[in-house]
């Protein structure tokens, strides 16, 4: 039975990108480079994926886990050599197989959906992805004849003036035939500038063969951008985030400056919701219809239902329900749970803790380890005060409750529901259902004690 086959080139050290992070684990829009590349591939129904890699395998297979097999290549020695290897485990698979390069994130699963379509109609042994390249420079050219037949690829290094003039370039990604492609590897030599085995060689020897040769042009050369250092991952982030947007974008939700906006490739926007400049959004956040993500809010992990204002806050790991708000300048540290109709208003920050429906928490106040019932107020520079030295401690307070302002509420704690807490207390005691608990000095007035003061008390 024929097989479709993926192997990507992942063993290169990347010394431009002068990090002391593996090249292909370089992220942009919340992934690395390989896993954009593996992404990709998985939705072209591959029956094999095969990684190729050496510098920093272990970190490799962290990030990519059993989603693909991987095979070591202990020496670079080259792009034809790194194919090799593996060889155990498809030499003798009959159907095609597609080489990429790890460091290619911006390709998407319909052009290699239309590059292996390209060689089945082509009936090839060999198929080339090609682009014609804005300035070619560093890229293997695509010799044709006068026929426009493919006669063979040459490298930069290795080319005549004449072929380094051509602008049509190798991307670096290739199906072949999957037993033609390994039986011709074992005849590529190392004879170049470089001392390597191209890949690239495999093109020649097939040719020489009178095997067909094919090259499939692609309409967008900046999909095929290769990264070798910092600049390009920065060129390459921008042209990623873009698509990003646009996607967004079509689908209904609206930007207010899509240049400035930043949403990582996994997150999920409802329509009619509004995103303001300056904002990010990354990782698996889902946000729902009709929200407001106002300037400058950052949101990580999260998931935000519908119809949820965010003013210039950040929120990691959480969840806002239907019709809550939060901001200006707060906070959701991991694990909060915001409940329908909450308001979180200025310089709020809630960590681990579980806000009850139409609660209203205004301003300046901390609320960590906790369990806040429905329809609460909480006042003004409000503590919840979770730490006793060595551990965090809950305090859970009831329905219909009020917080005054200024409190601190010393856990482990429980206040009943329909509760009072007069402002300046510090409680450190459970209250009961109804009562009004007080923890403050009383209030003492010393007559005409200004005039004791050491300045003119007129």
């Amino acid at each position: 039975m024929a097989t479709r086959n993926t192997i990507i080139l992942a063993a290169g050290k990347g010394t431009r990108m002068k990090s002391k992070l593996y090249k292909v684990l370089h992220r942009l829009c919340g992934k690395s480079m390989v896993d954009h590349v593996l992404t990709q591939v998985e939705k072209t129904n591959m029956d094999n994926v095969v990684t190729i890699v050496g510098y920093g395998a272990e970190a490799v297979e962290e990030e990519l886990g059993d989603r693909t097999k991987y095979v070591v290549q202990k020496e670079q020695l080259g792009t034809g050599h790194a194919v090799l290897q593996a060889e155990d485990l498809l030499a003798d698979l009959d159907g095609t197989t597609m080489v990429v390069s790890g460091d290619t994130p911006l390709f998407t699963a319909q052009t290699f959906e239309n590059l292996f379509k390209y060689h089945e109609d082509k009936q090839a042994k060999a198929t080339i992805l090609t682009s014609k390249a804005p300035d070619p420079t560093g890229y293997g050219r695509i010799i044709r004849n006068e026929l426009g037949i493919v006669t063979k690829i040459v490298e930069q290094k290795d080319a005549t003036a004449d072929e380094a003039a051509i602008n049509e370039i190798n991307t670096g990604v290739y199906v072949f035939d999957n037993q033609a492609l390994f039986k011709a590897l074992h005849q590529i030599t190392n004879d170049n500038a470089q001392g390597e085995y191209y890949l690239t060689d495999v093109i020649e020897i097939l040719k020489d063969q009178g095997d067909i040769v094919a090259a499939y042009q692609m309409a967008d050369f900046y999909e095929s951008m290769g990264v070798n250092d910092r600049v390009a991952l920065s060129k390459a982030t921008k042209i990623m985030q873009a698509r990003i947007n646009t996607a967004h974008m079509k689908n209904g939700v609206s930007m207010v400056n899509p240049d400035d906006t930043y949403i990582d490739v996994d997150v999920q926007i409802g329509s009619d919701t509004i995103v303001e400049p300056g904002v990010q959004l990354k990782g698996n956040t889902v946000i729902g219809e009709d929200c407001f993500i106002g300037a400058n809010s950052e949101i990580r992990n999260s998931t935000i239902h519908n119809g949820v204002t965010v003013t210039s806050s950040m929120i990691e790991d959480s969840e806002m329900m239907d019709g809550s708000n939060i901001g200006p300048d707060s906070h959701l540290r991991p694990q909060s749970l915001i409940g329908e109709n909450v308001h979180l208003g200025n310089f709020v920050e809630v960590k681990k803790s579980e806000i009850g429906a139409g609660t209203k928490v205004g301003h300046l106040t901390y609320v960590g380890n906790a369990k806040l019932g429905k329809n609460i107020n909480v006042g003004c520079g409000v503590v919840f005060v979770n730490y006793d030295g060595a551990h965090k401690h809950e305090t859970v307070v009831g329905d219909d409750s009020f917080i005054g302002s200024n409190s601190n509420l010393v856990a482990p704690l429980n206040v009943a529901d329909h509760s009072f807490i007069a402002a300046g207390s510090t409680i450190t005691d459970d209250i009961n259902q109804y009562d009004m608990a007080i923890a403050r000095a009383r209030q003492t007035n010393k007559p005409g004690y200004y005039k004791k003061l050491p300045y003119d008390a007129d």
